[in-house]
């Protein structure tokens, strides 16, 4: 169900079930775009904190509110990289074309009231291709528009792992330097609709015969469309200093799984903010694209 998703920072046990977990959200839009072609360090690393708000997870109607670490990584590396646009491998790279390997992370499930006496859900990891075009680029670089496809596999994280099926985030991405006048910040966007597998959904709304109560009928989760996301986010990068935010909205009308009595409301919000000192920076220097 994604990441930015356009589909991490630890923080206190919430819940999975995003696209984009809370933490990836912050790390996505912690890097900067160079204004031109130069040098940039091979790598770059930070530390501070910021605050975030959510609801428990899509479909439920509880909302919490949390402090957290927040990292700064970046890393300009051949193949791997970690910038605004994620943590990805790039398998291969054209004027227009990128096939990058794509992941996502999903923290535990904190069982609320819909969930009481239900088994805690694990974290995940989600892996996989993801076909990124490149639509436009302006000739000041000050806009880009790209479509973003990533199709992974979710497995959960403990100690005998099972595969819990895939999803699929396919999403129209705008960055824009200097938004508004503003020197040097950098406004993220990003919508599309989410899809996943029946495995990946039971997972998550699937209500089992021996789990039902009257207030929470027993429920078979099926395949498909998984609702629509919307994200903004905003950033500057200083010498010593990041600054960012972002504030995400999703949409669960007409989700597959909407019946479900785990699904309290048809719509899910989260946002965040946070800051990060820069500690350590690579003496090494790499060329980086215009």
């Amino acid at each position: 169900m994604p990441e930015l998703d356009k589909d991490g920072v630890a923080r206190r046990r919430v819940t999975s079930g995003q696209s984009c977990a809370l933490a990836a959200s912050l790390l996505a839009i912690s890097g900067f775009w160079p204004a031109e072609a130069k040098q940039e360090p091979l790598w770059e690393f930070g530390l501070g904190a910021g605050a975030v708000a959510f609801e428990d997870y899509r479909g439920s109607n509880t909302t919490h509110a949390y402090p957290l670490p927040v990292p700064y990584i970046r890393y300009n590396g051949k193949f791997l990289k970690a910038d605004r646009e994620g943590v990805r491998g790039t398998l291969f790279n054209q004027n227009w074309l990128e096939i990058n390997v794509s992941f996502n992370l999903t923290t535990p499930v904190r069982n609320d009231r819909e969930r009481s006496g239900m088994p805690n859900l694990k974290s995940t990891v989600e892996v996989g291709p993801s076909l990124d075009f490149h639509l436009f680029r302006s000739d000041d670089r000050r806009l880009k528009l790209d479509l973003r496809m990533p199709l992974r596999a979710a497995a959960t994280v403990e100690s005998a792992p099972h595969v819990i099926g895939w999803t699929f985030s396919p999403r129209v991405n705008v960055d824009l330097r200097d938004p508004f006048g503003l020197p040097g910040w950098n406004l993220g966007l990003l919508a599309g609709p989410l899809f996943a597998d029946h495995r990946y959904h039971a997972y998550f709304y699937s209500v089992a015969p021996q789990f039902a109560t009257a207030a929470r009928p027993e429920f078979a989760a099926v395949g498909g469309y998984a609702g629509t996301q919307t994200l903004a986010a905003l950033s500057k990068r200083y010498p010593k200093l990041w600054v960012g935010a972002y504030l995400r909205y999703d949409t669960l009308a007409g989700a597959a799984f909407a019946a479900s009595p785990l699904v309290q409301t048809n719509r899910y919000w989260t946002a965040g903010f946070g800051f990060a000192h820069m500690i350590a920076t690579s003496s090494r220097v790499v060329d980086l694209p215009n």
